[in-house]
């Protein structure tokens, strides 16, 4: 979730060139509200760099800080890659266990059912 944010930050620099300096466009206030405005300046962006602080930046450092975080993120993924299937196999063998138990719970109960009423 968070790397698609970072990928979807990056290409919307592509849209920051001199032909689009003044063109009119939505800004977002949120997911489903936005106001007009302008594009008023296409060299500096700025960035929140997390806990309400944002960082000015050039275009050209911010598709740099963009694509380090992006990098970071898929290492970070491919780390922990081998950990989670390693735990969902076991969660797996666990699921299967049980279910092997409430199956030998059910019959026993049955044949104890039968072994009673006879």
């Amino acid at each position: 979730v968070v790397q698609t944010k970072y990928v979807e930050a990056k290409d919307c620099l592509n849209v920051l060139n001199k032909s689009n300096e003044g063109k009119d466009l939505l800004v977002p206030l949120t997911s489903s509200m936005y106001v007009p405005g302008k594009l008023s300046d296409v060299e500096r962006v700025l960035i929140d760099v997390g806990t309400g602080y944002y960082v000015e930046k050039t275009a050209d450092d911010a598709r740099d800080f963009f694509k380090r975080k992006i990098d970071f993120l898929t290492k970070q993924m491919e780390k922990i890659q081998p950990a989670l299937q390693e735990k969902h196999a076991m969660k797996q063998a666990v699921v299967e266990m049980m279910s092997q138990k409430i199956q030998q719970l059910t019959a026993l109960g049955a044949t104890q059912g039968a072994t009673t009423k006879a």
